[in-house]
């Protein structure tokens, strides 16, 4: 029995655009191949936590880190398409593994210019993986960090 299961709260990683995951255009995301989500489209550098939690992993090249709530849920913050090849340029991290995180938490400051002027996709893709049945809804539209834009229950 479940009854007293607390429900994990999302909020905005930025100010921007939060769209659906099926709109990145990227297939391994849109397909939800990894997992159901959304897309920040980031107006400004910061990104910040979109879950409480607790840093579990920060991929090398900084454009990948993964958060594990208390309720045990896994989230993916993929930041731009096919950044893995800048090799961590562009990415400074103000976190790391084992960092407990909350909503005012900022994970990692990017040079959004310097990815765009290396043709790459500069969207934020945050990405429950272990979801399972558990629906998620998003709201979509302009948001500012920090904003409550759904809950997993």
């Amino acid at each position: 029995m479940n009854f007293f299961k607390k429900k994990t709260i999302i909020y905005s990683p930025g100010n921007g655009l939060i769209k659906s995951i099926d709109k990145v255009h990227d297939e391994l995301f849109s397909t939800k191949a990894l997992g159901d989500g959304f897309v920040l489209e980031p107006n400004e550098s910061s990104i910040f936590a979109p879950v409480e939690g607790t840093i579990t992993s920060i991929f090398p090249t900084k454009h990948a880190i993964s958060i594990k709530t208390a309720s045990n849920l896994e989230v993916l913050i993929h930041i731009g398409i096919d950044t893995v090849e800048l090799d961590g340029k562009g990415f400074n991290l103000k976190v790391k593994e084992g960092t407990k995180v909350t909503k005012e938490t900022e994970i990692v400051e990017v040079d959004f210019p310097f990815l765009e002027s290396n043709g790459k996709d500069t969207d934020v893709i945050v990405i429950f993986t272990n979801l399972k049945e558990k629906p998620l809804a998003i709201t979509e539209g302009l948001m500012k960090v920090n904003q409550e834009i759904g809950t997993i229950k």
